[in-house]
């Protein structure tokens, strides 16, 4: 299993359409708008960190609206 957490800046006015997009993806487990320097914040949960490159590449980023990504991956200790 690999976690992402998706740091996503949407263009200004497209906010709620982006939102609407993103949770109605099935490999999104979570998803919050956030105030700052991103606007939404994603929780990415797929089998392997190949399949969360093309999630974040293929679904999130080629959604218009969406500005820039930084994603955060989960590690065990």
């Amino acid at each position: 299993m690999a976690l992402g957490f998706v740091l996503i800046k949407v263009a200004p006015g497209k906010e709620k359409r982006v939102y609407d997009r993103i949770a109605s993806l099935k490999e999104v487990e979570e998803l919050y708008p956030l105030f700052g320097e991103y606007d939404l914040i994603a929780k990415v949960v797929v089998k392997d960190f190949e399949e969360l490159s093309e999630v974040v590449v293929n679904k999130i980023r080629s959604i218009e609206g969406v500005v820039e990504t930084k994603t955060l991956t989960g590690a065990k200790f």
